[in-house]
Parts: structure tokens; sequence; C-alpha cells
């Protein structure tokens, strides 16, 4: 049986650099979902309701291919961080974080279109944030610029010297892609990774 075609449901270079970890040839194309909440949704499941639509959106255009679906969620208690699009709301995140915990729910579906075959993960991981000067902060911002990451900060850049600790069962999923669940399905799927 040949390797079909992989598709990843996102736009998100975040997501295709990860994505490139395991898999040297894949499509990247935009899934044109509405990614607005439901009324008392929690973040666990709108994550995961948000990756589901995105595969399936995708899938119902390319029903030869493998897509990969993919959301990330993160809420300071009952608040939504959203990616923050400039300087002052990314300032405003981060004072509401420091000294805070952070949860960021990140959810995976890998819908096989050639058996409409569904699989899911969501991955919980729990971001710790030391006591942040204001100084801090702006040194950080400005030398990162992190206005499109959901919680104003890169954990693969310079953002880790924020935290007190990551508590997570994958790393990657802080970066938005779960790559060990994603290994995991796409074997599942019968796509050889490493």
């Amino acid at each position: 049986m040949s390797t079909p075609r992989i598709v990843l449901a996102s736009t998100s270079r975040y997501r295709a650099g990860l994505l490139r970890r395991l898999l040297d040839n894949f499509e990247q194309i935009a899934p044109g979902v509405d990614e607005q909440p439901l009324p008392g949704e929690a973040p666990a499941a709108r994550a995961a309701r948000l990756a589901t639509a995105k595969a399936v959106a995708v899938s119902k255009q390319h029903r030869d291919a493998v897509v990969i679906g993919s959301d990330q969620v993160a809420a300071l208690g009952d608040t939504i961080l959203h990616k923050p699009g400039s300087s002052d709301n990314a300032r405003e995140q981060l004072r509401a974080s420091s000294g805070n915990i952070v949860n960021f729910h990140t959810s995976l579906c890998v819908l096989d279109g050639r058996e409409r075959r569904l699989q899911t993960h969501t991955d919980h991981t729990r971001v710790v944030f030391r006591a942040l000067s204001d100084e801090e902060i702006r040194h950080y911002l400005a030398r990162e610029r992190p206005f499109d990451c959901a919680g104003s900060f890169k954990s693969e850049g310079a953002g880790i010297a924020l935290f007190e600790r990551i508590e997570s069962e994958d790393p990657t999923a802080l970066i938005g892609l779960p790559l060990i669940a994603l290994a995991r399905l796409l074997r599942e799927a019968g796509i050889p990774v490493p």
C-alpha cells in the first residue's frame, strides 16, 4: 500500500515546522472553520471540537488524504488567552499571567479520508509563570514579538525564561501540535514515522 497524501489543515507556520520533524512531504490547506466558542464551552472541549472541525472541513475536499487538524485554547482561570495581535494586548496578557498558572489544551484530529477513520487526542499543559516585572515583560516583547501566539510567549524561544515550570506529557503540544500523540496516530493510519 502506498503512502497517502498528508494534509495539515492549518496555515500555521509553527504547526508546519513541528510536522516537518516527523514528515518530509505534506501539504498545508486553510480549513476555513469558524473558531467562535460555543456558549458555556470548556476550553478543552473547544480545542477538541475545532481540531476535528478543521480536519473534517479539509477532508471533504481531499477524500484521498490523511488530514491533520489541531487547535489550542489557552486559559487563565476563566479567561481565554487569544493571540494578542499587538504589544499592548501581549503586555496585558503577560501581566495577568505573572505568578499564575495558564492551562493550554491542545487537541489533535487525524482523519483518514480513505477509510473515514477519525482519531483524536487532547494534551493538557500547565504553564506556571514566575512573577514578572514590567521591565522583564517589556524586554521580552521587544526581543521576541510573540503577537501571533496564544498566551503571548514562545516556549521554544526566549519565552522559556518566563516560567517556573511546564507540566506536560508532550513539550511540543505547547507549541501547537502534540507530536508524540501525532506520531502514534499516524502509525495507526499506516504512515511510517521514524
